[in-house]
């Protein structure tokens, strides 16, 4: 009995969860609390349960999604900092049958990234970006990030971000919405089951979007950085909550095709 694995007496129609095929068994790097794991576990679940893992493309570039590849049975590529959406033009016209993603942290999109994001989301490339937003630089330090909060101190803004000195968080999610080219643009979560399964859900939408061709889909991720915050995991998810959801309110921002946008009309007709 004690050689008998818990997979071997485990029925079935009694499983609850199983693991994602898509996931590798690899260990791993983020640190306890991490928003980038329950991400990483939407990504791979929406890419199984749609069928798609032979002809899925993950783009990612430089911070703590860097390694990315090792998690996601998938085909990657990885980019120079903020060049993902560039990588991910060039991959999806190559290959215009293939689903093609970026996955990028507020460090890399939002700073060094800026021209990639807006131009490729405005000439409606036909990709899905995913945007985690963490208020902060993580891997290299805790520095301050262009979505980093009034008030809120890092390393390299000890006493908190002033807006006269630093300037003011960028809200990139509201500057793409307005942009033609792109489809869909949602904020979410994954604090929490429920807005795990909505942002799955959103994810979920932004792929399936590629195949109507409709322009990019964008959906952000508002996340938490318990060592860059210099908080435990609980307490992340608590400041999150009472701060960050404030400015970064969760919700769909724009979806073309449900409103029936005129910009919409024009990629379909």
């Amino acid at each position: 009995m004690a050689d008998i694995e818990i997979k071997d007496i485990i029925k079935k129609e009694n499983l609850v969860y199983s693991k994602s095929k898509i996931l590798t068994d690899n260990e791993m790097h983020y640190c306890p609390g991490c928003s980038h794991g329950t991400s990483h576990k939407l990504v791979a679940e929406v890419i199984e349960e749609m069928g798609i893992q032979e002809k899925t493309i993950g783009i990612s570039p430089v911070g703590c999604s860097v390694l990315a590849y090792n998690y996601l049975d998938i085909d990657w590529q990885q980019a120079a900092h903020g060049r993902a959406p560039a990588l991910a033009t060039a991959a999806k016209r190559l290959m215009p049958d293939h689903f093609v993603f970026t996955y990028q942290g507020d460090g890399d999109l939002a700073s060094i990234g800026t021209a990639e994001i807006l131009h490729a989301c405005n000439r409606g490339e036909n990709i899905t970006v995913i945007f985690v937003n963490n208020a902060i630089y993580g891997m290299t330090g805790g520095q301050m990030a262009p979505t980093t909060l009034i008030g809120m101190p890092t390393a390299t803004s000890p006493y908190g971000r002033e807006a006269a000195l630093h300037g003011f968080p960028l809200k990139i999610t509201e500057l793409i919405a307005q942009l033609p080219g792109v489809a869909y643009v949602t904020r979410q979560s994954v604090h929490t089951p429920a807005a795990a399964r909505k942002a799955k859900k959103a994810i979920r939408k932004g792929f399936e979007n590629q195949e109507k061709k409709i322009g990019t889909s964008f959906i952000e991720i508002v996340s938490t950085c318990s060592s860059g915050w210099k908080l435990s995991p609980v307490a992340s998810n608590q400041w999150m909550e009472e701060h960050m959801f404030k400015f970064y309110p969760l919700g769909d921002l724009k979806d073309a095709e449900r409103d029936n946008e005129a910009d919409y009309k024009k990629y379909i007709e």
